[in-house]
C-alpha cells in the first residue's frame, strides 16, 4: 500500500490471535504496522511479530524490488514490533539499524546481540538524511516503554507515531476508529498521560499531514480530531457527558437497585448512561468508559469482609491506570455488616480530584423504601446540571447563583448574528442588589466587546474548579473574529438565544445591558439579570486556583530564553524577535518574560 509516493505500507494483519499482550479481547483481529521509505537510501521502519516472519520480508522484498535497505529504524521493542530484527538483518547484512541507547541495550537483552558494528544511535532532534527525504528523531520515552522513539519525515509531512495513535483491530476489518482506539490507548498506554501530553506538545511545532502508527490504520484526514481525543484521554478529561453504573450482583437485589437508579438518571435528562456488569462483560470496555464519563457510580456486596472480586480488579485497573478528574457514586450490598462503599472509597483515596457524592446508597439485602429513596437523592445528586440544563425542567430565577461570582474566570458568550462566539474574562462583578446589576470588563480589543455593545446582551458563564486548559486555549487563545469557537459543537441556549457551555461551570446569568461605561481600553457593561441558573456545587475556578492549578508549568530547566506568560510556550534563544507571535496561543512578544 502506498502512504505517500515514497512511503510504502508492508505490515501484516493477524487474524489468529484471539487476546493481545494476553488480556485485550481482539475479535477483529490486530494489524503489526511496518513502513518502508525509498529514496537514494532505504529506510524500513520497524518490523513486525514473530509469527509473520516469511509474510513480511515479502512485503518488503516486494517493494524493494532488486535494491537492498540501507537502514533500519527500530522505533519500539515490545516483541510484536521487534521480533523479527535478526531475521530482517539476516536477510539484509549489510543494514545500519537506527535506535535509541535504550533501544540497543534491549535488543541485546532480547537477542544476545547490540550490533555494536552496525548501529546508528540517536537521540532528540537526531536526523538522517535518505536524499530528499530528512527524518528527526523525536524521544517520546514511556510512550510506553522507555526506549521509544518517533520519527518525522519533513518532506512528506509524516510522522511515524509508534505505538502513539493505535488502535485494536485489523486492517482488512472496517469498524469505528475511536471506539478500540480508546480500548487501546487507556488498556495500554493510560497510565503514561504525562508522557503523551509531552509528545503532543513537541508534535504541536511540526507539520504533520500523515499518521503511521505501529497499529490501526494510516490516519490521512481530519488529523486534528484523533489528535484531540489524544489530548483529551492524557490530560485525563472527560471525553463524553454521560454516567457509568458498573456493578456486581451475587443474588439480583444490587442489580435492581442499579436498574432502577439508570431509569430514574435518564428520566432526569442524563444522555447516556452505560451499565456495566464487571462480571460478564470485558473489563477493558469497563476501563475504557471509566474514563470516558465524567460520573462514575460503583455498586457491590460485601464480599469476605471486602468487596466482591470482579469490583475489586476493576478499581485496581483505574488506580493503575491514573484514574482522576471524576464524580463518584456508591452502592453498598450486605446483609449483616455492609461495609462495601467505605472500601471502595478508600483505595480511590490516592486518586486525584476525585468527587464523592453526598448520597451513597446503603442495601441490606433487598431494595426498601429507604433504600429506594437513597437512589432517587443519589439520582437527583448525579443529574444536577442536566436537570438545570434543561429548559422545562430547571430553576430559571435561582439567584443564588449570584453567590458564584468571585475574583474568578469566566466565559462570556455572544452572538454576531451569524455565528455564536465566546471568550475568557477575569472582571464580574455584582454592583446592586435591588435590582440586581452585574457589572462586566471586557477589553475593547476582543471581538467579543464588539459585538456586546451592537446586540446589547451576554451570558455570563461561571466556571468550576474542573475546568481543563483546553478550555482556556479555545476561547483565550483565539479570536471570535477569525474563528467559529463553537464549530462541530451540540450548543444548549438560555431562553435569550444565547449559548451556554453544557460543562465545567457551576452556574450561568443571562444579562441584558442597561449601561455602557468607557474605560480607555476597557469597557465596563453594567447588566440586569434575565436568567439564572446554578449547574453544579462545585467552586468557583479563581484566577489564582488557574495559575496554580490549572495552566501548564513551562519546562525552562536548564533553557536560556523567554517564556510566553499566556500558555508557557518557551522560545530557546538569545533575543526574542520584536515582531515574534507565539505559536500556541498566538499571542506577541510583549507577553514573554526572560527566563530566570
Amino acid at each position: 500500500m502506498k502512504v505517500t509516493n515514497d512511503i510504502f505500507y508492508v505490515g501484516v494483519n493477524d487474524h489468529k490471535i484471539d487476546l493481545f499482550e494476553g488480556q485485550y479481547k481482539v475479535p477483529n483481529g490486530m494489524a503489526y504496522n511496518s513502513y518502508v521509505i525509498l529514496d537514494e537510501k532505504i529506510a524500513v521502519i520497524d518490523t513486525v511479530d514473530k509469527s509473520f516472519t516469511h509474510e513480511w520480508l515479502d512485503n518488503v522484498a516486494s517493494v524493494l524490488g532488486n535494491r537492498k535497505p540501507d537502514y533500519l529504524i527500530v522505533q519500539h521493542m515490545e516483541p510484536d514490533h521487534s521480533a523479527n530484527i535478526v531475521n530482517f538483518m539476516n536477510t539484509y547484512p549489510n543494514t545500519t539499524i537506527v535506535a535509541s541507547a535504550k533501544a540497543f541495550t534491549m535488543i541485546k537483552n532480547f537477542f544476545g546481540n547490540d550490533f555494536a558494528d552496525c548501529r546508528i544511535i540517536v537521540q532528540e532532534n537526531d536526523t538522517l538524511s535518505l536524499g530528499k527525504h530528512i527524518l528527526t528523531f523525536i524521544a517520546a520515552p514511556m510512550v510506553h516503554w522507555p526506549e521509544v522513539i518517533v520519527t518525522y519525515d519533513s518532506t512528506d509531512k509524516v510522522l511515524f507515531s509508534a505505538d502513539g495513535f493505535g488502535k485494536f483491530g485489523a486492517l482488512d476489518i472496517e469498524e469505528d476508529w475511536a471506539c478500540e482506539a480508546r480500548r487501546y490507548y487507556f488498556g495500554i498506554v493510560g497510565k503514561y498521560g504525562a508522557q503523551v501530553q509531552a509528545l503532543l506538545k513537541k508534535a504541536a511545532l511540526l507539520d504533520i499531514e500523515k499518521i503511521c502508527p505501529l497499529h490501526g490504520p494510516v490516519l490521512t484526514e481530519n488529523l486534528g480530531y484523533y489528535i484531540g481525543l489524544y489530548n483529551t484521554w492524557s490530560s485525563y478529561e472527560s471525553e463524553s457527558e454521560g454516567i457509568l453504573i458498573a456493578y456486581t450482583s451475587v443474588y439480583g437485589n444490587t442489580k435492581q437497585a442499579v436498574e432502577m437508579l439508570a431509569e430514574k438518571l435518564k428520566a432526569n435528562g442524563c444522555p447516556k448512561v452505560v451499565v456495566t456488569d464487571l462480571a460478564r462483560e470485558d473489563m477493558a470496555e469497563a476501563v475504557e468508559d471509566a474514563f470516558r464519563y465524567g460520573k462514575i457510580v460503583l455498586a457491590t456486596t460485601t464480599y469476605n469482609a471486602d468487596i466482591f472480586p470482579f469490583m475489586r480488579e476493576f478499581i485496581n485497573h483505574l488506580i493503575e491506570r491514573g484514574f482522576r478528574n471524576k464524580t463518584i457514586g456508591f452502592i453498598e450490598n450486605g446483609s449483616w455488616a455492609p461495609q462495601a462503599a467505605r472500601t471502595m472509597k478508600s483505595m480511590l483515596e490516592n486518586c486525584k480530584n476525585l468527587t464523592f457524592t453526598d448520597t451513597t446508597v446503603k442495601i441490606t439485602s433487598a431494595l426498601n423504601d429507604d433504600s429506594r429513596s437513597q437512589i432517587e437523592y443519589l439520582a437527583k445528586e448525579l443529574t444536577k446540571e442536566y436537570i438545570a440544563q434543561n429548559g422545562e425542567t430547571a430553576n430559571k430565577n435561582d439567584l443564588t447563583a449570584l453567590f458564584k461570582i468571585g475574583y474568578g474566570l469566566y466565559v462570556v458568550t455572544s452572538n454576531d448574528g451569524k455565528k455564536d462566539n465566546g471568550l475568557i474574562v477575569n472582571t464580574v462583578s455584582q454592583v446592586t442588589n435591588s435590582p440586581n446589576r452585574i457589572a462586566v470588563c471586557i477589553n475593547k480589543q476582543n471581538y467579543s466587546h464588539h459585538v456586546i455593545k451592537q446586540t446589547g446582551v451576554m451570558n455570563v458563564n461561571c466556571l468550576s474548579v474542573d475546568t481543563p486548559f483546553s478550555l482556556f486555549e479555545s476561547f483565550g487563545f483565539k479570536s471570535g473574529r477569525n474563528v467559529d469557537k463553537f464549530s462541530g459543537v451540540d450548543v444548549l441556549r438560555s431562553d435569550n438565544g444565547l449559548v451556554f457551555l453544557p460543562q465545567h461551570i457551576n452556574a450561568f446569568m443571562s444579562l441584558t445591558v442597561e449601561q455602557y461605561v468607557d474605560l480607555n481600553t476597557h469597557g465596563m457593561f453594567i447588566c440586569t439579570i434575565t436568567e439564572a441558573r446554578v449547574m453544579s456545587d462545585k467552586e468557583t475556578m479563581t484566577y489564582t486556583y488557574y495559575q496554580e492549578n490549572v495552566k501548564p508549568k513551562p519546562d525552562t530547566e536548564n533553557k536560556k530564553g523567554y517564556v510566553c506568560k499566556i500558555c508557557g510556550y518557551v522560545y530557546e534563544g538569545d533575543e526574542l524577535p520584536e515582531d515574534f507571535i507565539c505559536p500556541l496561543c498566538k499571542h506577541g512578544a510583549s507577553d514573554f518574560e526572560p527566563i530566570k
